[in-house]
């Protein structure tokens, strides 16, 4: 019977320590830390597009984007991550310099190492959070774009979003994203859908 690997665990106070002298970042939860991979050329490019395409509107409405080097505190001392996007509201995000505690938005660039965590613990984690309304998870892989938005009854609904001419719209951010424009400039093909059955000739 092998031996399990033991992780070491960590404070808030130790990870806090750790990351404001690290080049590398690394998420926190329930005392482990966990270090970021560095992104692909595809990744970084879904992000700034996703970024461009988001910002004017978001500052409309008063609210600010922030990038992946902003850390966001899902739990105060349990849980704190680096959302690829994520885009904030609320006045006291304004005047942290460091943390963002109330996003109304998130969105993630799934990879293949993180995109099962995305979907699962990291987005139960989030659904705690009183103040997000929309989690959007993007393909690295193929035009795939999935919307997961809160509703008044603390519903989550989905949407995914995969055809070519698909516009993300989200009114209350003053949101129009369009399927090709996260895309743009990317070596990413758009998902390939099975052409309908020729019919047999009578």
């Amino acid at each position: 019977m092998g031996q399990s690997e033991i992780h070491p665990r960590y404070t808030p106070e130790e990870y806090f320590a750790l990351e404001a002298q690290s080049e590398v970042r690394h998420e926190y939860f329930d005392g482990e830390i966990f270090a970021m991979d560095g992104g692909t050329k595809s990744h970084n490019l879904i992000k700034g597009n996703t970024m461009a395409g988001l910002r004017a509107g978001v500052r409309q409405r008063g609210c600010r984007a922030y990038d992946e080097s902003v850390r966001l505190a899902v739990q105060d001392d349990f849980h704190h991550t680096y959302p690829d996007v994520v885009v904030s509201c609320d006045p006291a995000d304004r005047r942290d310099p460091h943390l963002v505690r109330q996003p109304l938005l998130i969105v993630e660039v799934l990879s293949p190492s993180t995109a099962e965590y995305d979907r699962s613990r990291k987005f139960t984690q989030y659904k705690k959070m009183a103040s997000l309304r929309h989690y959007i998870l993007v393909s690295q892989t193929a035009w795939v774009l999935e919307w997961f938005r809160r509703n008044e009854s603390d519903e989550w609904i989905y949407t995914v979003f995969s055809d070519p001419a698909d516009v993300l719209e989200i009114q209350e951010l003053n949101l129009r994203l369009p399927l090709a424009d996260v895309y743009e400039d990317t070596d990413v093909a758009p998902l390939l859908l099975d052409p309908e059955p020729e019919m047999p000739p009578r």
